[in-house]
């Protein structure tokens, strides 16, 4: 039987309809009346019987991803100590058996004082050294477990994109790639997603294409409208050109991509009628693209944290703030001490993959930097991330050897000149260059007013050259940044 609280409400048959009965009590709850909205059908589930329509009996596979799905609806309204003690039991898991299978983890974790068998209380946890990207690199495949037996399905291998200039192998199983589809659900559902729309994907390493499905993910577990996919690297304006041929209801591509489509998209006053939600992933997400989507398209933007050794790790509920996906990582955030930080203080984050047997990574530092938030109004006890600040090689670093993350809106230096795309690059302590795709030739009062508007927004008076470009190129990944710095 579903159990039925005044917290959560799960019923499997034809569709999945546990968030939205809870998201219209908390609506009730705040005195809003939402009776008379439309709602989104709730997804129906995929069967594998046709002669049972009403209830269906999925796939074995869908079963997994749903008997997971309906744990994580109930998880994800345990306390913060609740959590924290679920999260605690893994770990005992994790750590035991890297000791048992992993020499080197062995070494490292016997050097910070745990032993097998031994409770991860106190500061015990937190003794283990934190594990960084270039350690990683310089392990290899001494971190991988060998003796790992089938309990977590295949094997398989993979390596980032490199958007850190430190690309990583790393090992998943099945297991995390079960646990990264069935996230993903989730965020379909908090998002309150109608899942027979069309689904638009605008990404590197896809082909040109479309299928009857939204992918993985959805497969085998709920019925879905068609998938179409563009590779990135096709000129905005056919990518514009596509998605009004191809009319979507969703849009999944990266922030800075978002961007040059709605600008263009604002220039020739193009519409996209069906449009009900964009979604991104990839990059830090400005709050001037989200209110620019809001403008030109009259939808909101829902954007997702993840990494692609670590999986998922954080993305937004209902009320538009940022949940730790607890179930599936244990994330810090630490400064440059190793101690950790309160509520609002931006640090490093470390994270440990709490099901990846296959290769652990225990306290890992991912290269990225965020800050922890109050409780939110949705009443998870997952944690909140309240600002992702950006990567470290996003860092502006002064002479005096302080480093900070440079903000420079677009509303103070759009309006100087036509420029289509700029980015700012650090050369040199002292130097920066800012490439600029122009729609013409700047003058010289221009790059001038360029130089005074960033010499404030800069915090240093750096030496600062414009330069004139035909095109700023996508790294690899097909991920842009507004600021990157060269140094070392």
């Amino acid at each position: 039987m579903p159990r039925v609280t005044g917290e959560w409400h799960v019923v499997f048959g034809a569709g999945y309809s546990g968030i939205s009965s809870m998201r219209h009590r908390q609506q009730q709850s705040r005195g809003i009346d939402r009776s008379l909205e439309k709602k989104p059908s709730a997804p129906t589930i995929c069967g594998r019987i046709s002669s049972c329509d009403w209830l269906p009996i999925p796939t074995d596979a869908g079963a997994q991803s749903l008997a997971l799905l309906f744990q994580l609806d109930r998880s994800q309204w345990l306390s913060p100590e609740e959590l924290r003690a679920a999260q605690v039991r893994q770990l005992q898991v994790l750590v035991g058996e890297a000791m048992r299978a992993i020499p080197v983890w062995k070494e490292r974790l016997g050097a910070a004082g745990v032993r097998e068998g031994l409770p991860l209380e106190g500061d015990l946890f937190t003794r283990i050294p934190v594990l960084t990207r270039p350690t990683v690199q310089q392990m290899g495949e001494a971190l991988w477990n060998h003796r790992l037996g089938a309990a977590h399905g295949g094997v398989h291998r993979g390596q980032t994109s490199g958007s850190t200039g430190m690309p990583v192998r790393y090992l998943q199983t099945d297991v995390t790639r079960l646990f990264w589809r069935v996230f993903t659900l989730r965020e379909h559902l908090w998002q309150g997603r109608d899942c027979s729309g069309k689904l638009s994907a605008i990404r590197s390493n896809v082909e040109n294409g479309r299928s009857a499905t939204w992918g993985a993910a959805t497969e085998h577990v709920f019925h879905t409208g068609p998938g179409v996919s563009l590779n990135i690297r096709e000129d905005v304006a056919v990518q514009l050109d596509w998605l009004v041929a191809e009319a979507p209801q969703y849009i999944l591509t990266h922030p800075s991509n978002l961007r040059s489509l709605l600008r263009l998209a604002a220039a020739r006053d193009v519409p996209l009628p069906g449009l009900l939600q964009v979604r991104t992933f990839g990059e830090m997400l400005p709050v001037e693209t989200v209110d620019l989507c809001r403008q030109v398209w009259g939808v909101g933007v829902a954007d997702v944290y993840s990494s692609e050794e670590v999986g998922n790790i954080a993305f937004q509920c209902e009320e538009g703030r940022y949940h730790v996906q607890a179930e599936n990582v244990l994330l810090e955030i630490i400064d440059s001490a190793g101690n950790p930080l309160p509520p609002g203080r931006v640090g490093r984050v470390v994270i440990t993959v709490l099901h990846n047997l296959a290769m652990p990574l225990i306290r890992y530092e991912i290269g990225d930097y965020a800050a922890f938030g109050e409780a939110c109004l949705c009443g998870r006890g997952l944690p909140v991330l309240e600002r992702i600040a950006g990567r470290q090689r996003n860092m502006l670093r002064l002479p005096d050897g302080t480093e900070h993350w440079p903000s420079f809106p677009e509303d103070r230096w759009a309006g100087i000149a036509p420029i289509r795309q700029l980015q700012v690059v650090q050369t040199a302590i002292d130097r920066v260059v800012l490439r600029a795709v122009v729609g013409r030739p700047l003058t010289p009062s221009e790059v001038d007013a360029l130089r005074r508007i960033f010499a404030e927004v800069l915090c240093f008076p750096h030496e600062i050259t414009v330069a004139e470009v035909d095109h700023i190129p996508r790294p690899p990944n097909a991920k842009f940044e507004d600021f990157v710095s060269e140094l070392g």
